[in-house]
Order: C-alpha cells, then sequence, then structure tokens
C-alpha cells in the first residue's frame, strides 16, 4: 500500500522534531520572569482547613506564625509573601456515628465553624471580605483585600436533611463534598469499605440539590464508585480540591487516568494537593507512635485542642522523635510529578493547586504558602506560560464556580442552555 510504501521515521527523528517545534514555546515561557508571572495571576487555594486554627488560644491569622513552632500554615503575612489572593477556607467536620444522634452533631459543629470564618472576615474586614460569587473575586482584589470563599469538607453536617445545604449556602458556603476518611450517609469514601457502592440514595439528592443552590460539588476523598457517579449526575462540573494522581502515586486518596479524563470531559478540575503520604510510601512505626501518644498524654494533651505552651512543648518534644523514627517526606520534585502529569493528561483547562495546609499537608519546600511562587518558577521552567499559570493557579476553580452559578441560573429559571 502507499502508506507501507512510505520511509518510517527512526524515534530520534521524531524526537528531535518535537523538540524543534516546541523550543520556541519554552524559550518564551523561560524568558518570563516568575515573580511577575506569580503577581499576574489570580492564586488561589482550594482547600485552606486555616480555620481550625481560629479558636485557639492566642492565634490571629494576622501574626505572622513559624511552622515550626505552632505547626500553621497560612496567615495573613504568609499569604502576602506567597503572593496569595485568597482561597476557600474549610468548615471541616471529622466524621462521628452514622444516624441522626451524629448528623446533628456534625450540623452544630459545622454551624460553629462556619460563623467562625464569617467572624473572621467581619473582625478583619480591612484585609479580608466574604467571596460568594466567582465575580467577587476580582471585585475583593481590587479593594485590595484577599477573598475569602467558604466550602464544607464532608457532608455529615446535612446529612440528615439536606435542606440544610440551603442553609449552609446562605451562610456563605459555595463548595460541598460529601465525605472525608470515614463513610458518611452520604457516600462511600475512598480510604473505608464501602456500604453504598458509591452514593447513598441521600447522596444522589445531595448531588441535585448542589447543582440547584449553584454549590460545586467537591469529590476529593469520595470512593471510586462515588466520584464516578457524581461525574455523572451532576450537571455541573466537579472539582476535587485537594488530589493526587493514583497513576504517579498508587494510594486510595488519589485519582486514576481514566477518571482524571472523565472529570476533564465534563468540565472539572483537580487540584494538586501536597500531603506527603499521597506521594510517597509512608509506612507505620509503631514506636514512633505510641512515643507521641506518651508524649501528648505527658503534657495533658487531648485531640487537636493545645494551648500556646502546649503547642511549643509538643512541637519541642516531637523533634527526638521524629529524629530517632524518621518518616519518609516529599518534596517539590514529588509534588512537580503529579502536577505534570494532569497537566499532560487533561491539558491546564483541567489542573489547579492546593497544599491542603493546616489539615496534614505541607512537603520539603512547600511547607506554608510562602512556598507557592515556587511551583509557578518550576511551571515555567516545564514550559507553561501566563495564560497556563493564570488558569492553573486561579482561573480553573473560579470557571467551575461560574459554571456552577450557571446551572444553578437555568434550574431555577427553567430555561434551556
Amino acid at each position: 500500500s502507499v502508506l507501507r510504501s512510505q520511509p518510517r521515521l527512526h524515534s530520534t527523528a521524531l524526537i528531535s522534531a518535537a523538540l524543534c517545534l516546541a523550543l520556541p514555546v519554552l524559550a518564551q515561557a523561560a524568558s518570563v520572569d516568575p515573580r511577575r508571572a506569580h503577581g499576574a495571576a489570580v492564586v488561589l487555594d482550594t482547600h485552606f482547613d486555616t480555620p481550625a486554627n481560629f479558636s485557639r488560644p492566642g492565634w490571629s491569622i494576622l501574626n505572622r506564625h513559624d511552622t515550626e513552632l505552632d505547626d500553621s500554615q497560612v496567615d495573613l503575612p504568609r499569604m502576602i509573601e506567597g503572593g496569595v489572593d485568597g482561597g476557600f477556607f474549610v468548615i471541616f467536620t471529622p466524621q462521628g456515628p452514622r444516624g441522626p444522634a451524629g448528623n446533628a452533631a456534625a450540623r452544630d459543629h459545622a454551624v460553629f465553624r462556619a460563623s467562625e470564618i464569617r467572624e473572621m472576615v467581619a473582625r478583619h474586614s480591612e484585609h479580608f471580605a466574604l467571596a460568594l460569587t466567582a465575580d467577587d473575586a476580582s471585585r475583593i482584589l481590587a479593594e485590595k483585600k484577599r477573598f475569602v470563599f467558604m466550602s464544607m469538607e464532608n457532608g455529615s453536617p446535612v446529612a440528615g436533611d439536606l435542606s440544610l445545604m440551603k442553609t449552609f449556602h446562605d451562610l456563605g458556603v459555595r463548595m460541598i463534598g460529601p465525605v472525608h476518611f470515614r463513610n458518611s450517609d452520604l457516600a462511600d469514601s475512598s480510604t473505608e469499605a464501602p456500604v453504598w457502592g458509591g452514593l447513598s440514595p441521600a447522596g444522589r439528592s445531595f448531588v441535585a440539590e448542589a447543582n440547584r443552590l449553584g454549590m460545586v460539588i467537591d469529590g476529593s476523598h469520595a470512593s471510586d464508585q462515588a466520584l464516578d457517579q457524581m461525574i455523572a449526575l451532576s450537571e455541573a462540573p466537579i472539582i476535587l480540591s485537594h488530589s493526587g494522581c493514583k497513576d504517579i502515586f498508587d494510594h486510595p486518596r488519589n485519582v486514576d487516568d481514566a477518571r482524571l479524563k472523565a472529570l476533564a470531559a465534563k468540565g472539572g478540575v483537580i487540584q494538586i494537593n501536597a500531603f506527603s503520604a499521597y506521594m510517597v510510601p509512608t509506612p507505620r512505626i509503631p514506636e514512633r507512635e505510641a512515643a507521641l501518644a506518651e508524649l501528648a498524654k505527658s503534657l495533658g494533651i487531648s485531640g487537636r485542642e493545645m494551648t500556646p505552651a502546649q503547642r511549643r512543648a509538643f512541637v519541642e518534644g516531637r523533634r527526638p522523635i521524629d529524629a530517632r523514627w524518621p518518616v519518609p517526606r516529599a518534596n517539590m520534585d514529588d509534588f512537580m510529578k503529579h502536577m505534570l502529569h494532569a497537566l499532560a493528561l487533561v491539558g491546564p483547562d483541567h489542573v489547579g493547586v492546593s497544599g491542603d495546609f493546616d489539615g496534614g499537608g505541607g512537603i520539603e519546600g512547600l511547607e506554608d504558602v510562602t512556598g507557592f511562587p515556587e511551583i509557578t518558577r518550576r511551571l515555567l521552567a516545564a514550559g507553561y506560560g501566563q495564560a497556563d499559570i493564570d488558569k492553573i493557579w486561579g482561573g480553573n476553580a473560579l470557571r467551575v464556580l461560574r459554571a456552577a452559578e450557571a446551572v444553578r441560573d437555568r434550574l431555577q429559571t427553567g430555561k434551556a442552555d
């Protein structure tokens, strides 16, 4: 045949040709000043667990804190240094017993946390403003403030009564996920044996109600089957607010290529997170866990609640434990493997960033939000330009929110697309 008669190019020639085509693009990206590129983007993190710090005695978001001393990773001075314009501040609710009593307790916890976020914004209104729509981000930035979106991690606060979704929407929540580390009454978790086969019947109604309200559905922590069903059922794009790529590191919290393609096909976005245990093997060390438990007991610590003195003592007491039983820790190279894999797979329209800060995130080279400009530098070095940087840092997440708002408007007016 004619095709068979054509000479076959050697793979080296193909690679050389590809490089010749790519070199002008790479050169153009390399010529961009990383600081200027970072400053020009709307830098948005989709998952700040920082509200958990708001009630800590003596802790203020206006003060610069040190991760080495108090474990916190987000505050105003470090946001300024890292060029962070805002983000989604999380109402996180640990999963308790499923059923009416557990869901009622979760509801009360979430209302309190939502109030804390709103109080922080009101108290420091010269620096922060609550954002309720995608367009609010640019308006707030024009006022020389940082925008605060609200999100809900784990849907147990609304699982017992889905009408509460409107209540939390009225409080300002614009992103919501159905599940966390354990199964909820809405969905199976990626890290527990399934009980629903994905979404529960209430979980399916949860998807519809989120669409009706214009709330972005967050698939992070959901099982593969639950994610499949959310992507299929939702009329708006889905976001993974803090997840990684399973084809880079096989962990239940990460998402495989086929599902990332399905997510992107519906307009969705994966926000690559910086959680070490989802990036490199992290073995359990019983002796280390026992030593940490004994340290907490000796300091009178119960759970996450600590006085400033207790926290400092715990951080200092942890140093010799870390030295004796070190845990492998991911670094920026590991993070970029996930980032670049996702970009190559689904393109810069469907990838973003979340450090999962103040919720267990943080790796070598990205200990807190001050490390964000390094991601921009590495993206530029990999050949991505300003338009890509703009999408990855905030444009994609805001586009997904804007799409959810459009679905809400269409559903509420009954108009077709």
